[in-house]
Parts: C-alpha cells; structure tokens; sequence
C-alpha cells in the first residue's frame, strides 16, 4: 500500500529542506526535493559596484562563505578578462584547501555519521575492543584503550544528566542500524575529537582571511594580504608556520582518522553499495589554479555522462567555452514567475509563491542543467574526474581507500561501487586527503615564490562603460559553483550564482527529469515509515546546502511561523 512521508525540515544541514517521499512495498517509488526559502542575494546586487558583489555573495551562506567570495571575485575578473598575480592565486588556494578540509570533516562527523552511528548502542562497548579495531586501522594516538574508556564514560555522563543535546533526538535502535557498539564507541570518540580539528582547519583560514566565517583578504584582482617577511603586521614566515603546523595536524586527523572511519563503516554497511547512485552523469570544475591566468589546473575538472568515465570531456581553464556554453536553469517547477529554462546571463530572478503542487510548482530551488541533462555535482565527481584525467593523487588515495574498505568488507571493491550513498561519503574522504596534500603542496610553492622576490598581491581592475559579461567557477565541498555577472556602465545589470546544492536538490524541469536528491532515494528500503532514516542517509551524503539564517515575517515584522527541529 502505497505511502507518502513528508521530512520537514530536514535536519543536520545548512538551510531550509523538505523531502516529501511516496513508499510502496518497503522502498521509495517517487520523491520530491523541496527547497522552502528564498533570499533574493541577486535582486539585492542589482545596481552596486561589481568590484563589492563577493562581500555580499559570502552572505548567502554562514557556512559556504569563502566559496562565494571565491567565485565571486573570478566572475568579475572573467568579465574583465584580467590575470592575478601568482601570489594571489596561491594565497586563494590555501584558503581553498584549508575551508574545504573544515567542511569535510564537519560533514562526516557532525552532520551525517549519525545516520549510521547508534550513540546509544556505545554505552555497552568493550573499550579495549574498541581500541584493537582503531589501532587495526591507524596509529592515531586517540584510539588508545584510555581514550574510548574516558569517552564511554563521559557519553554515561551525558546520559545520566540528561544533557544529550544533538544525540537526543537520534533514531537510536532503528532496525538499519548494524555497528557492533565497540564501533559506535569509536566513531563516538571521533566525533568529540574532531571538534578540535575542524577548529584549526578553521583557525588556518583565518590566518590569511582575517577571520573567518566571511573571510576579508579577497578583492577583484587579487588578495589584500601584504607581503612584508620583515613586518610583523603583514603576511610574513611566522604567519605562514602557524598556518602549516595547523595543516599538518588536520591532515593527520584525515589520514589516520576520516578516511579509515569513512572505509571501516561503509564496509560494514557494504549492502547501501546498491543504494542512492540516482543521476548519474556528473560535473565537476578544475581548481587549484596553477598560474595567474587560470589556464592550468592543480585538480582537473568536466563531465562525465551515464557513469561512463570512457565519456570524460575535460574543461580546461577559466574562459572554457564547453562550460560557458552549456549551464542553464529550468524554473518549470520552481517558484519564480514564468516557465522557462534559459542560460545564468538571460535569467530574471523574480519569485512568485504558489501552492505546493508536484505537479506543477513546489520549490524555491530552480533546475540547473547541462547540454539539458540533471548532472550531480560534489566530492564523487571529482574524484570520477581525477580517475578519468588519471590524476595520480586521486587515484592513489581512491585506490587506497578502496583498498582498506575491500580488506574489511571481505570482497574487492573497484571505482564502480562510488555510485552509491556510502560511495559519496568515501569520495569525499578521499577528496579530503588529497587536498591536505594539496594545501602543503601550494603552501611550499608560496614560500618559494615569495624567495624569490616575488611579493606582488594585486591588479587594479580596468571597467568600460559598455556590457561586460563573466563567469567565476570554483569546485566547492559541495561540489561545482558558479556566478555569471553582467556589467552594464560599471555596475551590476544582473547577477547570477549557480550553487553546488542547486544542482542536486533540483526539483524537475520540463521534461520531467529529476534532479540527483529525488532521483537517488528512489528504491531506498525503509523499515519503519515512521522513522524514514534510510531517506536521510541518501539525502545527508550529498551534504545539503539550502542556505541559512531565512526568517519569513509580514510587513510589520511579525514572525508567521516556526518549525521544530527533529
């Protein structure tokens, strides 16, 4: 008998989602992503100077704050056709890196190994048996029988008090899940330390943003980081250790801890392999760039179409044509006025609210598209791109986590098996470990080009008072994002971001295709309709971005409603 779930909101992510699922036979037949909020950041641009859009953009988001900027800041200098100093390059890269190591480490522990993890289950693990898993799997010096014994005992605490906080609401003792309790105490320790770590991964962004969420140092034609080794108010070599020695801390959390964590479950959970690949035709940007110019590319970027890698087309630099030419946007089931799908530059942003109707309209979030098709965005392409392109750091962490998940799981598993909701969560592992490497690697170009002499930061932008337009792209957490600007007598005409998340959440377009959300829940099992836990595991791995802080009020400032987190 067929079932309809409603999950509102959906909760342990960033901004405002609603999942409405029809179950039938135990497993999800239909689903339908439901963005509920609006912010209107392009309609507030209109007008300002281009050179001021990425401190605005950064506000789109509490979390996505320096990929905004990032992008941002690209758009304008795409449409001015302008190169940035390599100095500046770098110091954007090592803010890359750095952001998207914090992101990734939250996302695992703190927002998605809940699904998998039974906290409650814990409290009756062996502490020494907990310990000879981890110290099977790494030297970590946190997995010592002392550590899981003290955490044990502070979760029994916890319990006792009655001060779970966000363990409080869990679906513990749901029939999905299968962790012995020696796991669940490890992965329970893990996520305490990695408190601390996802702190200095952001302490490092701070270091040369200023500060951190909304970094201050980006401006169109560089970075305001001054170069003085002999200042101590400048970017000088102190400031520089301070950020390394944090890297090399976060990075051996990642190595020795994320990535064995991410192998250890998904091997244990080795029958989710078949669940959650949905669209399977991915894009991703290549980053990192490499010179001034953006025409080479540390990581690589494209597309691949039908999970086939045979099908690789790459996109080559910031001005790729395969990339401009192709990105649009389908509003046929979104709440803005029209129904039409038109390219970023031709869009208009004007909402238009309607009763929630799958049939017809039912979301705030519009439908990206390329050449046409629904593509999946994040971490698992662009690790299928680095597989594609034969990028070896890529391959050399995928092969390795493979590896150890296949040890585990007791049977080989190969690239094929990342098509999948556990496949998601191990890319990004994997994602994780490469762009620590990365973050060391670009940290030393750096240094070497500023002994050289080299302390050059900034080009002034030139504007004419004719059209300009430009893309900015940047491969964020979440995967691929983009702004498209036009620049009308040197201020902003229009202004669009395409963000990783919209592409995922997507609702359907006018040829009825479903966006990655509503396409890969699709045959997930649910054992208890009440507790649709296997919704949230396929939902969760994309690491959902709906945006943050939106509060709808009447005219006179009076709240209208308010929702109660699960």
């Amino acid at each position: 008998m067929s079932k309809r779930i409603t999950i509102d909101p959906v909760t342990r992510i960033e901004g405002h989602l609603r999942m409405d699922v029809e179950v039938d036979g135990g497993a999800v037949k239909d689903a339908w992503s439901v963005g509920t909020m609006w912010r209107g950041i392009e309609t507030i641009l209109k007008g300002r100077d281009p050179r001021d859009a990425w401190v605005f953009t950064q506000r789109i988001c509490g979390v996505c704050t320096t990929v905004h900027a990032i992008a941002s800041v690209r758009s304008v200098e795409n449409a001015l056709g302008m190169e940035i100093p390599l100095n500046a390059q770098y110091i954007r890269n090592l803010l890359i890196t750095s952001h998207a190591l914090h992101d990734h480490i939250v996302h695992f522990y703190h927002l998605s190994a809940l699904d998998w993890v039974d906290v409650v289950s814990a409290l009756s693990a062996d502490p020494a048996k907990a310990a000879a898993i981890a110290q099977s799997l790494s030297p970590w010096p946190g997995n010592s029988k002392e550590e899981m014994a003290a955490v044990k005992a502070k979760l029994a605490e916890f319990v006792k008090g009655g001060q779970l906080g966000i363990f409080a609401n869990g679906y513990w003792g749901h029939p999905a899940m299968k962790l012995p309790p020696e796991v669940n105490l490890l992965a329970v320790a893990h996520y305490l330390q990695a408190l601390d770590v996802q702190r200095k991964a952001n302490q490092a962004v701070a270091i040369l943003g200023g500060k951190t969420p909304h970094i201050q140092n980006l401006a169109v034609g560089g970075v305001a980081n001054a170069i003085n080794l002999d200042d101590a108010s400048a970017l000088n070599m102190s400031k520089l250790y301070m950020y390394k020695d944090l890297m090399d801390e976060v990075n051996a959390f990642v190595q020795q801890v994320y990535l064995p964590d991410v192998c250890a479950i998904g091997a244990m959970y080795a029958d989710w392999l078949k669940y959650g690949a949905g669209v399977t035709n991915y894009l991703a940007v290549p980053d990192l760039p490499l010179d001034g110019a953006g025409t080479r590319f540390e990581l690589p970027g494209g597309t691949i179409f039908d999970g086939n890698i045979e099908s690789y087309k790459p996109i080559v630099s910031f001005k790729d044509d395969y990339f401009r030419k192709n990105v649009s946007e389908s509003i046929a089931h979104s709440y803005y006025d029209g129904d039409w799908q038109r390219h970023p530059w031709d869009e208009e942003t004007e909402p238009k609210l309607a009763n929630f109707d799958p049939a017809k309209k039912y979301s705030w979030v519009k439908a990206p598209r390329f050449e046409g098709r629904p593509m999946q965005v994040g971490p698992l392409a662009q690790v299928l791109m680095g597989y594609a392109a034969g990028h070896e750091p890529t391959q050399r962490w995928g092969n390795q986590a493979l590896g150890t998940a296949s040890k585990l799981a007791g049977v080989k598993l190969t690239p094929a098996v990342l098509h999948s909701t556990p496949g998601r969560h191990l890319a990004r592992a994997v994602r994780c470990a490469v762009l620590g490497e990365m973050a060391l690697k670009h940290w030393q170009l750096l240094v070497e080009n500023i002994a050289k002499g080299d302390t050059a930061i900034y080009t002034e932008p030139k504007f004419s008072d004719g059209e300009q337009r430009g893309f900015g792209f940047h491969e964020a957490p979440r995967g691929t994002l983009s702004h498209w600007i036009v620049i009308k007598k040197q201020k902003i005409a229009n202004y669009q971001a395409v963000v990783p998340s919209t592409w995922n959440s997507s609702p359907r377009d006018a040829k009825g295709q479903r966006g990655p959300y509503e396409a890969s829940v699709i045959g997930n099992p649910i054992a208890d309709a009440d507790k649709p836990l296997e919704v949230l595991r396929t939902v969760h791995s994309f690491d959902p971005c709906l945006s943050c802080a939106i509060h709808m009020v009447d005219v006179k400032g009076r709240r209208l409603s308010g929702v109660k987190v699960l």
